[in-house]
């Protein structure tokens, strides 16, 4: 721990924290406290050392955006499971692996649990992290490279990456940015950042990033390399391809949103007309709209739900005191991810999104629950709109509608929540996946180097394991007319949201 500290002051680290868990103990059994971890810093490193026991804050505080949905998910599925039990039969655990519901017999969850303290009295420390599952074994590999790392310089004529962000701005780039210079550089790899995306690349815009150079960037919102939305065309693949040559660039990591992915995509597909576009690359899903192909969560679109949900809680609150009917609307263009989440974690009674459409049956009923509701004593109303949910059935068409066709049982405001969506400091999830990713990218880009082969690829989260995909197969899983998967997992989640509602079926 102590070198560790030492090489972070060495490399430029004005600050440095240990975090120690309640439980922790030595191999002898011995605890480790963070008051005996403080002493020996004094002791040996002779800096100053502050103690701060966070205690029971960690169990205050609003229920993030996920612990809202899931814990509404669960509780939904629960339900169906106490109606469907046949008498006599023991009940599941019901819980959550890769976001989806699993269901475990209690008499092996509870055995298993009671297996980790026991193999760590025994000394099979790999057994019991086994028994954490496979993301703590990778978190735990993952910041041992991070703190241990092989080198903090990139070695001479070593492979050179270069990192290039495209699309619109996801909370969790720079973040993304700063893993993968970190990473790489431990690998031996030198890392190179390109300066304002594609068009970036074609001008030539590319330096190196070396290890202190992104100290900060982790819990920096925006971008700090810059973006564009520009997707490049074919004209543009000869002076891309130049500037591949001139900077010596080996392979190029995409961290961004379909726009990079097309971008990368038509690289690939010209290859043999443009030989220096046909070196490995591999995309990394970053976007708030979170349709991106291959991955079912993208970097960003947690920091983005926390956002809406925390504006839909204000909102509500401010018509407590009256009774009033709000229509939010969310970004997203053609995905509902975001207006069906924040739904499900804000409380919303309707949700209106591009993947069902609006009808004007669909409006009518809705306007027949909404009097008869409020004429029984409500006194909220919420319903979230995706940006795109429809050209003519806009935000402001609705809560005009709303308010004519309320008979002045309510007053009805519009709020279009807009780019606080694209901003703030990544949610722990949006880094912690953001690592999770570019971990793995570069662990394909060593392949690549090693087989001497030319692979792209685009990776992401699916059911809790990070998966990669060739790019030749990509425009086969994208609905590419409304920029979204063709299959979306999240509108499994549409019973639930009915059901909790109070919603007319």
């Amino acid at each position: 721990m102590c070198e560790a500290l030492r090489r972070g002051r060495a490399a430029g680290r004005r600050d440095s924290m240990v975090v120690v868990a309640e439980g922790a103990c030595d191999r002898k059994s011995t605890p480790i406290t963070s008051a005996y971890v403080r002493q020996v810093l004094e002791d040996r490193l002779h800096e100053d050392a502050r103690v701060t026991i966070l205690g029971h804050v960690q169990r205050g505080g609003a229920p993030s955006a996920y612990d809202r949905w899931a814990s509404t998910w669960l509780g939904y599925e629960a339900v169906l499971e106490v109606l469907s039990a046949e008498p006599g039969t023991a009940g599941p655990v019901i819980g959550f692996r890769g976001n989806r519901v699993s269901r475990v017999p209690l008499v092996e969850a509870v055995a298993k649990t009671r297996q980790v303290p026991d193999l760590i009295a025994s000394g099979d420390y790999q057994a019991a992290m086994e028994l954490r599952g496979g993301s703590f074994i990778e978190a735990n590999r993952i910041f041992a490279e991070m703190v241990e790392p092989s080198r903090i310089d990139a070695p001479e004529e070593s492979k050179r990456v270069a990192i290039i962000h495209a699309g619109g701005l996801a909370p969790g780039m720079n973040a993304a940015a700063r893993d993968a210079v970190r990473i790489g550089i431990s690998r031996g790899y030198t890392m190179l950042g390109v300066q304002g995306g594609f068009p970036g690349l074609r001008d030539g815009d590319v330096t190196e990033l070396t290890w202190g150079e992104v100290e900060g960037w982790l819990t920096d919102g925006g971008a700090n390399l810059g973006l564009r939305r520009t997707v490049p065309g074919v004209e543009d693949l000869y002076r891309i391809s130049r500037a591949i040559e001139d900077h010596r660039i080996d392979a190029l990591l995409m961290i961004g949103g379909w726009n990079g992915y097309q971008a990368v995509e038509l690289m690939h597909r010209e290859s043999e007309r443009f030989p220096a576009c046909g070196l490995p690359v591999v995309c990394v899903p970053a976007s708030i709209d979170n349709n991106l192909p291959g991955s079912e969560l993208a970097i960003g679109a947690d920091t983005a739900l926390n956002v809406v949900t925390e504006a839909v809680d204000r909102i509500k609150m401010s018509g407590s005191a009256a009774k009033r009917a709000f229509v939010v609307e969310t970004m997203g263009r053609y995905c509902g991810y975001l207006a069906l989440m924040g739904a499900l974690s804000g409380g919303a009674e309707r949700v209106y999104l591009h993947e069902d459409g609006i009808s004007l049956n669909a409006l009518q009923d809705d306007l027949e629950w909404l009097r008869n509701s409020f004429a029984s004593g409500r006194r909220l109303f919420l319903a979230i709109r995706n940006e795109n949910a429809n050209p003519l059935y806009t935000t402001d068409f609705l809560a005009r509608l709303l308010e004519q066709e309320g008979q002045g049982l309510y007053d009805v405001r519009q709020t279009i929540l807009g780019h606080v969506q694209q901003g703030g400091c990544p949610t722990p999830f949006d880094r912690l996946l953001a690592v999770r990713l570019v971990s793995r990218a570069l662990d394909l880009l060593s392949a690549e180097f090693a087989a001497g082969s030319s692979e792209s690829r685009y990776l992401g989260l699916v059911k809790s394991k990070v998966t990669a995909f060739p790019v030749a197969q990509m425009m086969a899983e994208m609905d590419v007319r409304y920029r979204r998967p063709k299959e979306q997992w999240w509108l499994e989640l549409q019973p639930v949201l009915r059901a909790v509602a109070d919603a007319a079926v």
